[in-house]
């Protein structure tokens, strides 16, 4: 009964995180013009989907990049190439590398912050983008 109630706290531990995440991707692209979005906002959902999300995650990061990118374009408002795209790259390349032997906790432990920092940055650009759209 213990671990059952263990391994449901370590889920909705993980899980928690990941939906917040999700919802602040599906809102930068929200915060886009559909003409200028690379993916519709709620494909960010499939990252959900085991071993799919393990390539869908690069397709997401590079989607959410060149939408960004137009739609700051779009709105003259300037904005690095790409923006947070390497990042980005940075915590998906870190995370699959977190499956080797000896590395692995380490670049597992780079993943997460290089996630977080993706998300704090996704999370910025998007605000940006917001009180824009209301006028």
């Amino acid at each position: 009964m213990t671990e059952m109630v263990l391994m449901l706290l370590v889920l909705g531990a993980l899980i928690i995180p990941t939906i917040f995440f999700l919802l602040s991707l599906q809102k930068a692209l929200t915060a886009c013009q559909p003409d200028n979005r690379r993916m519709p906002p709620s494909n960010v959902w499939l990252l959900l989907i085991p071993l799919f999300n393990i390539v869908y995650q690069f397709i997401v990061v590079n989607s959410i990049a060149e939408s960004l990118e137009g739609e700051f374009k779009h709105r003259n408002i300037p904005v690095e190439p790409s923006p947070n795209r390497s990042l980005g790259m940075a915590w998906c390349i870190l995370g699959l590398c977190g499956v080797i032997p000896f590395i692995g906790a380490l670049a597992g432990l780079a993943a997460l912050i290089c996630w977080i920092l993706y998300w704090v940055k996704i999370a910025g650009l998007t605000k940006q983008l917001t009180p824009a759209m209301s006028s």
